[in-house]
Formats: structure tokens, sequence, C-alpha cells
């Protein structure tokens, strides 16, 4: 015990400052405001009206690829509500539903709830890009582990949304989701 303990004391200056590096790279990233320029603008809403579909990969930390899938997405908006019924196949086979419940809460803004998502997600529309930040529980070696999920969204043209996000967990990286969606054009 005496050991484990001296070893924690002689690496935790250098993990405290692996803390405050991450910290400040993270505060250095654009917010969503610089976007908001950009053109075309993204209009959630239209986007996912209708049918959608996604090809993307899973990577861990290290940048190998660990799955990949392709998705199926059928949304029905109101003026401030939506609905995003997601069908993944994965390339194991597997088959995964998520059905999003979503919110216009203010100009560009956005909440939304699933069934695996922990409390509320948020969202921010600005210019051609959305950040949808949220915490999902993802099945691990038959317990769930929480996994807290920083997506970046940036429209392409009328057709084409990609989509790049960031894992974490207490704060440190565990993965990335690339994804291209497309839909059908006028």
């Amino acid at each position: 015990m005496t050991l484990l303990l001296t070893a924690v004391k002689h690496r935790l200056p250098k993990l405290a400052a692996a803390a405050v590096l991450l910290s400040l790279l993270g505060c250095a990233a654009p917010g969503v405001e610089h976007y908001a320029q950009q053109q075309p603008t993204l209009d959630l809403a239209r986007y996912f009206a209708g049918t959608t579909k996604g090809w993307g990969m899973v990577q861990d930390w290290r940048g190998a690829v660990t799955r990949r899938f392709v998705v199926t997405i059928e949304g029905r908006f109101t003026a401030e509500e939506g609905v995003l019924d997601e069908t993944f196949v994965w390339s194991d086979g597997e088959r995964q539903k998520r059905i999003w419940r979503l919110k216009r809460t203010g100009p560009g803004l956005w909440e939304g709830s699933a069934e695996d998502v922990v409390g509320t997600a948020k969202g921010e529309v600005r210019g051609n890009a959305l950040r949808w930040q949220y915490t999902l529980k993802i099945p691990l070696d038959g317990q769930t582990v929480e996994i807290q999920f920083d997506d970046w969204m940036h429209l392409i043209d009328q057709e084409v949304l990609t989509n790049k996000a960031r894992m974490t967990k207490f704060g440190l990286p565990v993965g990335e989701v690339t994804l291209a969606f497309r839909r059908p054009g006028p």
C-alpha cells in the first residue's frame, strides 16, 4: 500500500499538469458562434425532416477503428418539437434503435432526450454548425458506462452534413465518432 501511495504521489504533479493543459486546450477551441456567418445555414428541422441516411465509424482513444455503422433516420417536426427515429446497423450485425425527442428552446437552441441519454442533451445552431452535447449510457462488458459526447455537425451543402463527436470519461478522451449524413436533394 505504501508503494502505491508513493507512486501516486510522485505522479500527481504530472497528472495535474496534464489536466490543466487539457482544460486550457478545451478553452482554446472556437465556440459555435464562430460559424454564425457560414453558409449554407443549417436548419435542423428542415435537414432532418423525412428520411436521412448516415455512414460512420467509431475510433478508440488511439485512433483505431473499432466499429462501423449505417444509420437511417426518420425525422418528424412541428414548429417547436421533433422526433428523430434512428436505426443503426453495425458492421458486426448488431441492430440498435434510438429515438430522440427534441424541443426548440430559443433561437438556434435545442434540447433533447432519448432512453439511453442521461439527463437532457443541449444543442446550439449557428450558421452551418450545430454543437450537440450529452451523456450516453453505453453497454460495455456486461455493464453500462456513461460517456460524454461533444458532437460538432457542419452542413457542407443542402444534402451533406458531417458529424465529429469526441467521447470523454472524467474529462479524458476515450474515442471519436465520425459520421457523414446524406439526404435526398430537392
